[in-house]
């Protein structure tokens, strides 16, 4: 199971939730913790072995003590996979390998759909396979309605994580909200430079010498959202706009899959608009 928790700093925060699997005879394999001295707020992600036949229901309940004597703001599940919806538009090379690194087991996630709102013939060259296709097309006129589909459909999944794996619409306020902290995108430059149409030709304008990629949580303001993961690659004056896509499209889609599986594995807490993440 895997316990990820923030709260206000204090003594005897370690103590206390070592003595609670201790005492329930909990194995832990792997435990990180960082105190942000700046807020004074402490984070942790404890990941352990319950002795056979103790719930994890049990567990939770039993936590719950611990949780409020120290003001926890925390979550403690098991490591199943967890149900994600990918969006996608035309370009296919962030989706193509999501799908990848789950069929070889490196995204521990169920996959509930692919969304794009372009037909199925016209996402690249993908091997959906017998995954479930939803053609979503947006009309600005009935945009409301699109995502109101969308959304029936996210419930109807039991979906907990949305991915934009290069999905070119900007999502309403309304249904950002809705998926604050659970949707996932990719944007292909290195924020907070370099935003909206083109950013590859915008930075191969001003001359720069290093491009990236930025994998953040949604929110209703345009690609200021808390930053998941970041990366980025040298180039050079000899680079083309051609050039800055092409290297662009692995930065991208590497990004992207990092931040997706830290999420999956519950290595993102998010505090005060920024993530605190615990790596491999």
């Amino acid at each position: 199971m895997i316990l990820a928790l923030s709260c206000p700093d204090r003594h005897g925060i370690v103590a206390a939730v070592s003595a609670f699997l201790f005492q329930r005879d909990c194995n832990i394999s792997d435990a990180q913790q960082f105190g942000d001295a700046a807020t004074e707020t402490f984070f942790m992600r404890v990941v352990f072995e319950p002795v056979e036949g103790d719930a994890p229901e049990a567990i939770r309940a039993a936590f719950a003590e611990v949780g409020d004597r120290f003001g926890m703001d925390w979550t403690l599940r098991g490591t199943e996979p967890r149900k994600v919806m990918i969006l996608t538009s035309k370009f296919d090379h962030c989706l193509a390998d999501l799908l990848y690194r789950w069929r070889i087991d490196e995204l521990p996630m169920d996959v509930t759909a692919i969304v794009s709102n372009h037909p199925r013939n016209q996402i690249g060259h993908v091997d959906l396979g017998a995954l479930p296709f939803h053609h979503l097309p947006v009309q600005a006129s009935e945009k409301a309605a699109q995502e109101a589909m969308l959304l029936k459909l996210i419930a109807e999944t039991g979906t907990e994580l949305v991915v934009l794996a290069r999905y070119m619409q900007i999502l309403s306020d309304d249904l950002a909200g809705q998926l604050a902290g659970r949707c996932i995108n990719i944007h292909h430059s290195f924020l907070p430079g370099f935003k909206g149409a083109k950013p590859y030709h915008q930075a191969h304008a001003r001359g720069v010498k290093v491009i990236g990629a930025t994998a953040h949580y949604v929110t209703a303001d345009l690609d200021e959202g808390p930053i998941i993961d970041q990366d980025v690659e040298r180039i050079s004056h000899r680079d083309t706009p051609e050039d800055l896509i092409r290297k662009g499209r692995d930065i991208e889609r590497r990004v992207l899959a990092r931040a997706v599986r830290y999420h999956l594995e519950d290595r993102v807490l998010m505090h005060h608009g920024k993530t605190v993440v615990f790596g491999d």
